[in-house]
């Protein structure tokens, strides 16, 4: 007896809709193109940040040039 696997389901962190992690999902875990680069654009926006330190000190970096 041949047992199908449930596929896994994730829920798009643009849009919230659910996308199923596989090949039918290409831009996984985004649900399309446009929440993909929805979040791409808040990246690059700096609306989002990962807490820490500075991994380069900017301020050194503006004397040596």
């Amino acid at each position: 007896m041949t047992t199908m696997k449930k596929p896994t389901i994730v829920q798009c962190p643009t849009c919230k809709a659910n996308v199923e992690w596989g090949d039918k999902s290409p831009q996984r875990p985004f649900c399309s193109e446009r929440c993909q680069r929805i979040d791409f654009g808040d990246w690059a926006k700096e609306s989002f940040a990962i807490a820490g330190e500075p991994a380069v000190d900017t301020e050194s970096m503006d004397e040596e040039f």
